[in-house]
């Protein structure tokens, strides 16, 4: 077949991501709606502009009201695991998140090595109910890797699937026990084989992403292994229809798209600031070749190595990215603070690009309750 033009993959990618084209208002079955969409959402835990899962969402949804994925957790209706990172998935992802549960990715078998707390911290949570780690006696020195025990053992039955997040306390994990949270029918439902695991994983992420390549889709759900470990799967998935490989006029690695996918579509009115966590983004490869943009996290690095700023979002305009925007907000004045507005080389500054990134700082104070938008 003809390969398909990068550009016109790049109109339909952004287009399958459902930007919102103007302020709206979501609510709670919208949140869900889009979790399940998206497949995944990232959860992180700094706050400077707003936590990550919820400027993903608010992209998408515009506002919504606070305390809405704390009670979806508490429902039962959505869940947190491990996915592209920490993530929240919608609950009928647990049978497939059974496959990877276990030991804890830093600190190994826990669970084994101390179980008389691991019996302790259960004990306590069977009895009192959801709890947080500050429920708990103990104190390490702060920091990802020196938790105290208790918090450690909570993480490593969460990672074993015997605790489940009941919500969230200030964005502090309430854990409670899988049987008091989760449907008794997705508690019950069995791990898939691991073919059917590794091609429903494919499925959902290129249903949710539009367009992957085989390492795109090992990237979303963090999967190791090379190449070799999708190819049978994918091989199989297209032959029954589920999915098509797209060859793409740039000559770089063929694409996966859902086998109904209309690549030819128009440029989406897309005007959006982007969590530097958004899904769009998970990809860096893909993300340049689509866009000829480098992302980059510049948040981990001391201040004087960055370029661009503490907590810079992706500026999203039709179907380009053309700038990083460096903000802050300051709940105490309810302002949404531009520090620094950076183009991309190839941009030219215009007076329909300046009116986008207004209405897109505008939409995104919105969406978080903020008042206005200020240097």
């Amino acid at each position: 077949m003809t390969p398909v033009p990068l550009e016109e993959l790049r109109r339909y990618v952004v287009a399958r991501q459902g930007y919102a084209t103007r302020f709206r208002r979501g609510r709670t079955d919208d949140v869900a709606e889009a979790v399940r969409r998206l497949s995944c959402v990232q959860l992180d835990s700094i706050s400077t502009v707003e936590r990550a899962h919820r400027l993903t969402l608010t992209s998408r949804l515009g506002g919504y009201p606070p305390g809405t994925v704390s009670r979806l957790l508490e429902e039962g209706r959505l869940v947190e695991y491990w996915a592209h990172e920490a993530c929240l998935l919608p609950v009928e992802y647990w049978p497939l998140l059974k496959r990877r549960m276990g030991e804890h990715p830093w600190w190994g078998d826990l669970i084994r090595r101390e179980p008389e707390l691991a019996d302790r911290v259960l004990g306590e949570i069977r009895e009192r109910g959801p709890l947080g780690s500050r429920d708990f006696e103990g104190a390490g020195s702060g920091g990802m890797w020196n938790l105290k025990p208790a918090k450690r053992m909570l993480e490593a039955l969460w990672s074993a699937g015997r605790l489940v997040i009941a919500g969230r306390r200030s964005f502090q994990r309430l854990y409670d026990l899988p049987e008091r949270v989760l449907p008794r029918e997705t508690l019950e439902a069995p791990a898939p084989a691991e073919s059917e695991w590794l091609s429903e994983l494919i499925r959902r992420a290129v249903e949710a992403r539009g367009a992957l390549t085989n390492f795109g889709i090992r990237e979303h759900w963090r999967l190791k292994g090379g190449a070799g470990l999708l190819d049978p799967h994918l091989t199989a998935l297209c032959r029954e229809g589920a999915i098509r490989r797209v060859d793409v006029d740039d000559a770089g690695p063929p694409v996966y798209v859902p086998g109904g996918a209309e690549l030819d579509g128009d440029v989406p009115r897309a005007s959006v600031l982007l969590s530097p966590f958004d899904n769009l983004l998970w990809d860096r490869a893909f993300t340049e070749r689509l866009f000829r943009f480098r992302h980059v996290i510049e948040v981990y690095k001391r201040e004087h190595e960055r370029v661009y700023g503490y907590y810079v979002l992706p500026f999203l305009w039709r179907d380009r990215l053309v700038g990083r925007a460096d903000l802050k907000t300051d709940r105490r004045e309810g302002v949404l603070r531009v520090k620094a507005f950076h183009l991309e080389p190839r941009v030219r500054r215009s007076g329909a690009l300046e009116e986008a990134f207004e209405r897109a700082l505008s939409r995104l104070a919105r969406s978080l309750g903020l008042e206005r938008v200020e240097p």
